[in-house]
This record gives structure tokens, sequence and C-alpha cells, in this order.
């Protein structure tokens, strides 16, 4: 069984992190950083060719923290493969000890190293939400039975800065549906939007673990303003790094992330910590929470 799906029933406040496999074969850094998470955190994402560039897949980073006594949780984007090598890739995780999913559309590929690269989208994340119901359920999308039956906790994203908020909370009911037990949010840094969202969504009685975002910088969080649709970072948070010298930003990092989970905490069920890279403050982030 899930150890992240005990984690939610026993209505404990989850905290996750990430991490993303190389590009290329040294795969020794990247089994380092989730080291540093064993006994800190309840699961870990690995990242499925983050932002269209080429890596190691996910699937077989999360095979290997099985194998450590790792929890992963197996991101799966729907831009590179067909429902076929989708439903494959999801039977190969079971059988690899692989017990969760976070359904994902993915990145257009022109944002990436490869932009000549054809996408294919055959399925959305909602769709592949219901493929792994279905495999669930002992079926294929096709209706053929399966020799073998998975069951996967499956997780979904969703915005909770966007606005209008309504297409995501309509969004969120269809993930819902399609068979989604838990959400991940997109990066949170302003409370009383967040709490608003909450507020919404709660009659849903599904965990949302809300993205807390290491900020490197105030022109990391300028970007992110001016280039990622629902995320805001507020005026004081982008002043507070700017003032902060080059050599103390890693600590001024860890301060605001501990300081945005010990705020968000009384009102969601869960954090999920992307360091981009600082994945050596993760644990402090944790300790400065009071997790």
């Amino acid at each position: 069984m899930s150890k992240l799906s005990e984690a939610f029933e026993g209505k404990k406040f989850v905290v996750t992190s990430e991490i993303g496999p190389p590009k290329g074969t040294n795969i020794e850094k990247c089994l380092k950083d989730a080291e540093l998470l064993r006994d800190k955190v309840c699961a870990i994402n690995v990242t499925d060719i983050q932002s269209a560039v080429m890596r190691i897949g996910s699937l077989a980073i999360c095979h290997l923290l099985a194998e450590k006594g790792l929890e992963p949780v197996f991101q799966m984007v729907c831009r590179d493969r067909n429902r076929l090598a989708l439903q494959s890739d999801l039977l190969s995780a079971w059988a690899l000890g692989i017990r969760n999913v976070l359904c994902l559309t993915g990145d257009y590929t022109s944002l990436g190293d490869h932009p000549e690269t054809k996408p294919v989208f055959d399925l959305d994340s909602v769709q592949l939400l219901k493929a792994v119901m279905t495999l669930n359920e002992g079926h294929d999308m096709s209706g053929n039975e399966l020799d073998g039956t998975p069951n996967f906790f499956a997780g979904a994203v969703v915005t909770p800065g966007c606005d209008p908020i309504e297409p995501q909370i309509i969004k969120m009911k269809k993930k819902i549906d399609a068979g989604a037990k838990f959400f991940q949010t997109q990066a949170v840094f302003e409370l009383k939007q967040f709490e608003s969202f909450m507020n919404d969504v709660e009659k849903f009685q599904v965990p949302v673990m809300a993205g807390i975002v290491v900020l490197k910088s105030a022109g990391m969080a300028k970007f992110m303003n001016e280039n990622v649709a629902g995320v805001f970072v507020p005026e004081g948070i982008i002043k507070e790094m700017a003032e902060t010298k080059k050599e103390d930003r890693k600590k001024k990092a860890v301060e605001i992330a501990a300081r945005i989970i010990r705020e968000i905490k009384p009102i969601c069920q869960g954090a999920h910590i992307m360091p981009l890279g600082w994945d050596a403050l993760v644990p402090e982030i944790i300790n400065q929470a009071e997790l």
C-alpha cells in the first residue's frame, strides 16, 4: 500500500519534496539528494523530463528510490507518450514497486532543449487520471481485462493563484471524478489568496498540499510573477530577497519557505517543497517550519 496514502488517511500534515533526474547517466548526486530526505519527508517526487529538457526518465529513478526504501511519487506527463506507452509505463511502474503517480499534462516542447520535438498529447491530465483509475479497476482503456491489477494512489496538480479561479476549481472537480486522490499546488506565496482557495475547495474533501518553491533571488521572484501563470510573489518577499547579500540568500530562502509552511499549515493537508536544485536546504526548511 502507498505510504503517502496512509499518511493522509492518518490525518497527518504530510510533507513531500522532489528531485530532478540528471541529463546523463551520472545518477549519484540525484540519489544522494534523495537520501538527504530520508525520514524528513513522506515521499519524494521524481520529475518527468521537466521543462521539456531531455533527462533520465522518472520511472528509472523512482525504481531506484523504491529499492532503497524511499517512497517515490512517479510524475507522468502526457507530452511524450501516447496512451499505449503511458499505460505500459504505469504497469511497469507497479511491477517495479512504485505505488504513487502524479498525473500532469506537461510543458510544451518549445520550452525545452529539443524545440523541434513533435509533442504527443494523446491524453491530457484528466484522461491520464482516468486511465490510472481504469487500470486500478482491472482493465485497459479499450476495456480489455488485465492479467494482474495495480492499485495506484493517484494525484494531480492545481493552481490556486489563478484569476479567475473558477476554471481551476471546475477542472479540479473533473480530476477528482477521474480518480485524483490528492493534489499538489503551484507555488504558494500569498496566504490570503490560498486561504480563499482552500475555503472554495473544502467541499471536495480531497487532501491538498501547498506547493512551496524555494526562492533563489529577487530576480527569480520577478521572473515568476511575469512568466508563470497563477504565481504571485508579494513585493514584501521580493524586497526581502533583494536586500539579502548573495552569500546569505540560501539562509533567507530557508527562512521564507519555512515561514510560508507555518502559515499555511492550519489550512491545508500538507506541503510539497520544490527546491529547484537547492535540495540540501530541504531538511533545514522542515526543521525551521517546526514539522
